[in-house]
């Protein structure tokens, strides 16, 4: 499930690029349909837009092979470039003519016309990202060391390839012939077919492998190709755009009249609250089809809502093939993508796509507003505990630093950086692989903006955010790697700081071993304001004159860093402490450092965590000051003993 999920994410970074060809397209057939014919413009566009459909699954190979690479760089892109060039040309008609002896290329099994196809696109990227992943750090002979390393991993990748070439060549016909015979039968279901496909679409949404099932009927896998033929103006009038049509309805029109009944059902203390999430999603729905901001909402807290949604969806589908009407969409059916199809040669009848749309407003906000009433569903202002938190320390709203804030709320709702063993995003939402799940607080995710959580099994957690999740992302991955300043937020009610009668702070003092040689001087003399001015935690610095950190109290390291530049320890007392040596030492990327221990790791006091050289920070240019800072008590104060 989570290799599914992954891959589900990896398939949206090349189906980004689908909008950019749906407005060069729909520009393109917008001046071609006013001037009456094609001319230079209209055919420069179609053109422009022709070279990413065409090339889609190419785009999938690299796409792929990015997302699916852990910690991936241009090299894992090459590396499912390369397969992508070495299977396709092994097995184009031409190639395949010289292996079988046959005397004519029309002879050819014609499944080796197809083979230039998504579905081998994401072959050839999982290929080139399991290369990268398992060959980067190659360490070959001197003599061939220049080989070494990601030089070597685009060669493995062109082996691996050759394999799959010879496999496919025997495989490829039956599974093709496979894909066309599913293909064709649920042509053969007609209306029910195609309602059971827009039924499976949404049922697949909470765990993201919509898209693979997407891939057969949108692309050329099983020869339906619908949204291509769609855009590009190559299918059947009347036929192409059957599997896209019947979402234009349920996306513009049906969810945000379900957003409404949700408003509207709203407790009256919560709608304000209730609104801002609502109205957001439902507008992201209706403009440009991305509904998981909305489905988010209520997809958990009433999920026999979600299941009408699917059941919804389904009957849309089916209604609209039945019905003389076609659409396609670039991206997902929203208004922009309709407007950009309307004047498609393959569009049919599109005025009664808002017409359908008006009555799937209405049967949503209906059906919504009964099943919410009558068997009270807690659907977002309904639920029992105050998660929306306005006017607190959850409050998202201030636009000082908002991402950075979300970043460390989420952060701490999901039990602290040193719980968040994976970290990535797709088009919605944060996919994580979390070590202890039991820690994650869906309700504080909530609070600090999340439209919804979803828990897939074993490690795997799911934060819905919305469209702009990858900067939430982005700054989670600075403040857990101590890059970024922290912003302060207001205390927890329930967590008073402790004061003495005089109504000073009392200080928590923690005795530890000292962790590595050198001058203890306060943590003040850090040249860094997110050390020096307490903001990540108390502490104290050691100016270093020796090159090993080893563990000053026995514990369990909580953290390592790919940089080796800093160490994370739970200490047996539950202190958090983090030792990071150097200022900025994390632009180094590693080199004067090596990690000694793994996280997890049991430790006792004197167990060497890293080791640094001291000349390369320097060379480097950057002050080798070591912080040590206890990152879950503001009130602690180190001490190290004699």
């Amino acid at each position: 499930m989570k290799f599914l999920q992954r891959l589900g994410r990896s398939i949206m970074l090349p189906v980004a690029v689908l909008p950019v060809a749906a407005i060069l397209a729909g520009i393109g057939y917008w001046i071609e349909t006013a001037s009456g014919d094609k001319n230079v413009v209209s055919i420069f566009l179609n053109a422009a837009g022709g070279a990413l459909l065409n090339n889609m699954a190419l785009l999938f190979a690299i796409g792929i092979s990015i997302g699916m690479a852990k910690k991936s760089d241009g090299t894992s892109a090459l590396a499912g470039l390369v397969s992508w060039l070495v299977v396709t040309t092994l097995l184009k008609p031409e190639t395949v003519l010289l292996f079988t002896g046959v005397e004519n290329v029309n002879e050819v099994d014609p499944a080796f016309l197809k083979v230039q196809n998504v579905f081998i696109g994401i072959i050839c990227g999982l290929i080139g990202a399991y290369c990268y992943d398992h060959f980067k750090d190659t360490k070959l002979p001197d003599a061939l060391s220049f080989f070494s390393g990601k030089r070597s991993v685009a060669i493995v990748t062109a082996g691996f390839s050759l394999v799959l070439a010879v496999v496919l060549f025997f495989v490829w016909p039956f599974v093709y012939t496979g894909l066309v015979l599913f293909g064709e039968w649920i042509v053969t279901l007609g209306p029910f077919g195609t309602g059971i496909y827009g039924f499976l679409n949404r049922m697949l949404i909470p765990v993201g492998l919509h898209h693979a099932l997407n891939s057969v009927f949108w692309f050329d896998v099983a020869g339906i190709n619908d949204l291509n033929n769609f855009l590009n103006a190559t299918g059947t009038y009347g036929v192409t755009g059957q599997y896209m049509t019947g979402f234009f309805p349920v996306m513009m029109f049906g969810l945000p009249g379900a957003a409404l009944a949700m408003y509207l059902t709203a407790k009256t203390t919560r709608k304000k609250l209730a609104y801002g999430i609502l109205l957001g999603g439902a507008i992201s729905s209706f403009f440009v089809g991305v509904t998981e901001p909305l489905e988010f909402a209520f997809m958990f807290l009433a999920p026999v809502l979600y299941l009408v949604h699917a059941v919804f969806t389904g009957i849309s589908m089916a209604i609209s093939q039945i019905l003389p009407v076609r659409m396609g969409f670039g991206f997902s059916g929203g208004f922009i993508d309709l407007v950009l199809g309307w004047v498609n040669p393959m569009a049919q009848n599109p005025w009664l796509i808002p017409v359908m749309g008006v009555f799937w407003f209405f049967i949503y906000f209906g059906v919504f507003y009964f099943f919410i009433k009558r068997f009270n569903l807690k659907t977002p202002g309904r639920e029992d505990d105050d998660i929306l938190g306005e006017g607190t320390e959850f409050d998202t709203h201030s636009k000082d630093d908002a991402y950075n804030l979300t970043a460390v709320r989420f952060i701490d709702a999901l039990g602290g950086k040193e719980n968040i063993t994976e970290l990535d995003n797709c088009a919605t939402r944060l996919r994580m692989e979390i070590a202890d799940v039991s820690q994650v607080d869906d309700v504080a995710l909530k609070r600090a903006g999340a439209a919804g959580t979803m828990k897939a099994g074993g490690h795997s957690v799911q934060v819905v955010y919305g469209l702009n999740v990858q900067f939430v992302k982005d700054a989670m991955e600075r403040v857990m790697s101590g890059e970024v300043v922290l912003p302060t937020a207001e205390p927890d009610p329930g967590r008073p700081a402790a004061e003495t009668a005089t109504g000073t702070k009392t200080r928590t003092t923690i005795t530890l071993r000292q962790p590595v040689a050198g001058t203890v001087v306060p943590l003040s003399a850090v040249p860094d304001p997110t050390f020096a001015e307490e903001i990540m935690g108390p502490g104290v610095a050691i100016e270093p004159s020796g090159s090993t950190v080893v563990a000053p109290a026995d514990g369990t390291v909580g953290a390592t860093f790919e940089t080796s530049h800093a160490v994370a320890l739970e200490l047996d007392d539950g202190t958090e402490l983090l030792i990071h040596v150097g200022i900025d030492t994390v632009q180094m990327k590693g080199d004067g450092f090596r990690t000694l221990v793994e996280k997890g790791a049991r430790v006792t006091a004197g167990t060497p965590l890293l080791e640094f050289d001291l000349r390369k920070i320097a060379a480097a240019g950057h002050p080798a000051i070591t912080p040590v800072i206890v990152l879950n008590n503001e009130d602690a104060r180190i001490e190290f003993s004699e």
